[in-house]
């Protein structure tokens, strides 16, 4: 299976050997080019990475993390006429950690927010449904190491902004929303934060899903058993998964572009993956066995004197889906640029269709030696 994408003069042609292909002229969005709009010393930023995007009024609006050189994480805006380049990017950032004046629901003081996102706020999800933009995004705490509350904010055009607060009050780094109600019930996807020292293992190799019948009163009910589990046997995403982009509706199911980590004796590279949910019982997935990127040198392209944040890292918080079925996966580069990559809705179904693991163990299920 092979499908053809015409980007400009340039034919990209994923297949089930390469079901991803890289834009050719990544990174399509760097802190250099940033700097030249936050010019100023105390928003000078060192990285653009992990991305949520979205159509919004005929354009493709991104909403990247920034590193400051302070180390706190902010979100800043850029849009683009068709996704790709000539980005114009917002005059400073569009979220930064919680202040008095900022705008807020009733649920939550907004001292209780401020102490939240002190530590600063990253990777932020878009998901348009009923005509306003869900952002889900990982606030930290000020004082507490590792405290991450994902928390929701809301916008019908980008300029003002409403937080609500955490979307569930425990530890919790990535939580992606489906763009519409199934049978009922808003849906999400949930990976939970674990005690373990370095960050895999436990419940970091779980993904569970939850429903509610209102997203601003973050009064979710997680189901008890998760519906994506590694196991630690043999894999690239044995040690850690979690969810990515927000997930795509498409003929053949809800398709999840997800990460997953294999512990090695150099770090934990991160890869992404793919999964098919059911489009009326998302509950019921099939998760590919094979990934779909794997981290190379062409994922970090800088210039010689720019700061590297993390080695071995892809890392997708948006993609967006066209007409004919393409799909443009915006991605981190070692947490530190951002490129993009194009793929197919039917290549990516057919991976999680014929190439399949357990989606509670992550074994294998067809013949790898045939």
């Amino acid at each position: 299976m092979k499908r053809t994408i015409q980007i400009n003069n340039d034919e990209y042609k994923p297949d089930l050997n390469n079901p991803v292909v890289r834009y050719k002229n990544n990174p399509i969005l760097t802190c250099n080019h940033v700097n030249r709009v936050w010019d100023k010393p105390h928003l000078k930023t060192i990285t653009v990475h992990n991305s949520g995007v979205t159509e919004y009024v005929g354009n493709t609006l991104m909403l990247f993390r920034s590193h400051l050189r302070n180390g706190i994480s902010v979100i800043g805006k850029a849009i683009s006429n068709n996704g790709i380049d000539n980005w114009k990017i917002s005059s400073g950032p569009f979220l930064k950690p919680c202040s008095e004046n900022d705008n807020h629901s009733s649920k939550y003081k907004i001292e209780e927010l401020i102490e939240n996102e002190a530590g600063g706020v990253e990777d932020p999800r878009i998901t348009q449904i009923d005509g306003s933009y869900f952002i889900t995004y990982s606030a930290y705490h000020a004082k507490i190491q590792n405290k991450v509350r994902v928390s929701l904010a809301v916008t019908n055009d980008f300029e003002k902004l409403k937080r609500f607060g955490p979307v569930v009050d425990i530890d919790m780094r990535n939580v992606v929303l489906f763009s519409e109600k199934i049978n009922g019930k808003y849906v999400a996807l949930f990976r939970p934060n674990d005690n373990t020292s370095d960050d895999t293992g436990g419940i970091f190799s779980e993904i569970k899903i939850g429903y509610s019948d209102k997203i601003k009163t973050n009064n979710w009910e997680l189901e008890p058993e998760p519906i994506m589990k590694q196991l630690g046997g043999p894999s690239a995403f044995s040690d850690k998964i979690g969810p990515g982009a927000p997930p795509i509706k498409t003929k053949h199911g809800w398709i999840n572009i997800f990460h997953g980590v294999r512990k090695t004796m150099d770090g934990n590279p991160y890869v992404l993956g793919v999964a098919l949910h059911e489009l009326n019982n998302p509950k019921k997935v099939k998760v590919a066995n094979i990934p779909i990127l794997f981290p190379s040198k062409a994922d970090c392209k800088v210039n010689e004197d720019d700061y590297v944040h993390v080695p071995n890292v892809v890392f997708t918080c948006g993609a967006i889906r066209k007409n004919d079925g393409a799909i443009f996966i915006y991605y981190g580069g070692n947490d530190t640029v951002m490129n993009l990559a194009i793929t197919h809705e039917d290549i990516l179904a057919e991976l999680c269709n014929k190439y399949l693991q357990d989606p509670l163990t992550g074994e294998a299920l067809y013949g790898m030696m045939e």
